[in-house]
């Protein structure tokens, strides 16, 4: 979300969790987070407020939520495993949702070891060995059989990210069975929310 207007038509159409996005090393959808603050708190309190964050120190990740007040964390790129217990015991009551970048069959392990330290997962399609680390919003698909493993091998929700949009939700809800979708670029265009859009994903996703 890039505003508070954007949240509203969200909302309206029935999405369940909005996602704001902090300082990345790219990809789209950044915003500061004082921003980040006002939609938070702008949002009603069934609706979680993701915050999307690729810091891996638990102390400066832990200062970003207590800046924002976001119900829940997305931790885009790798996180120490004892880090998940830092943040429980700083954070009580603030969900930790990890993010796994399905590069192969090695997410699989990757995810399964993630899995028992938060309360969700959520599958995209970045790369974060480049040297330019993509964390998301890149538009692509990954191997959606890599995704149905996770999500069978797991015992937390999973969330499917990555390349979705109206012509393909379906599809991929039906491959992987996920608790939720995750979509930023198949619902914006020229960087906006694009409403027609959005009433089209979130119709195919129900459907």
């Amino acid at each position: 979300m890039q505003s508070i207007e954007e949240a509203k038509l969200a909302i309206r159409y029935g999405a369940s969790a909005l996602g704001l996005v902090s300082e990345m090393p790219s990809g789209p959808g950044p915003i500061p987070e004082d921003r980040i603050a006002e939609i938070a708190s702008a949002v009603p309190r069934n609706i979680e407020t993701f915050l999307l964050t690729s810091k891996q120190d638990p102390d400066a990740v832990i200062a970003q939520q207590r800046r924002t007040n976001a119900t829940t964390l997305q931790l885009v790129d790798a996180f120490p495993i004892k880090g998940y217990e830092i943040l429980r015991k700083s954070l009580p009551g603030i969900r930790i949702v990890q993010v796994i970048h399905v590069t192969g069959g090695e997410s699989v392990k990757e995810a399964m070891v993630a899995a028992k330290h938060v309360n969700a997962l959520l599958l995209d399609s970045g790369n974060p060995s480049l040297p330019r680390k993509e964390l998301g919003g890149t538009g692509r698909t990954h191997d959606w059989s890599i995704s149905s493993q996770i999500r069978e091998a797991v015992d937390v929700p999973v969330y499917l990210a990555g390349g979705l949009k109206a012509e393909n939700v379906r599809q991929a809800i039906e491959a992987v069975s996920p608790f939720g979708v995750d979509v930023c670029s198949g619902v914006r265009t020229n960087g906006l929310l694009d409403e027609l859009k959005l009433k089209a994903f979130i119709e195919a996703a129900i459907s």
